[in-house]
């Protein structure tokens, strides 16, 4: 079962997956692949976006260094590290389990 903040789970689990599999990304790239890969069923603010980001560099999940984007801007680019490897295992399998749950109750509702 996730946690209490199943949002926060799924964020993180979102900003994990496309990491793992798209390589180093910016935030807005990350919040534009997920509004684009969901049919725009999700959107991402800044809000909610750069404080799992944050939160999830500080649990050693991702690493960050800024660089310079093709506009010549600075911006920080995330990357996952093995820990958020680790984390994302767990939190797939996790995930799986909780959806099944769901899938099952309005199933049999």
């Amino acid at each position: 079962m996730p946690p209490q903040n199943s949002a926060q789970t799924a964020l993180d689990l979102l900003i994990l997956t496309l990491l793992d599999r798209r390589g180093p990304l910016h935030g807005y790239a990350i919040a534009n692949f997920i509004e684009d890969l969901s049919d725009e069923a999700l959107k991402v603010e800044e809000g909610s976006l750069y404080p799992a980001l944050h939160r999830m560099e500080e649990k050693g999940w991702v690493a960050a260094e800024w660089t310079i984007t093709g506009s010549k801007r600075r911006a920080r680019q995330y990357s996952i590290t093995h820990g958020g490897q680790s984390q994302l295992s767990a939190e797939t399998q996790r995930w799986a389990g909780f959806s099944l749950g769901v899938a099952r109750v309005l199933q049999q509702a």
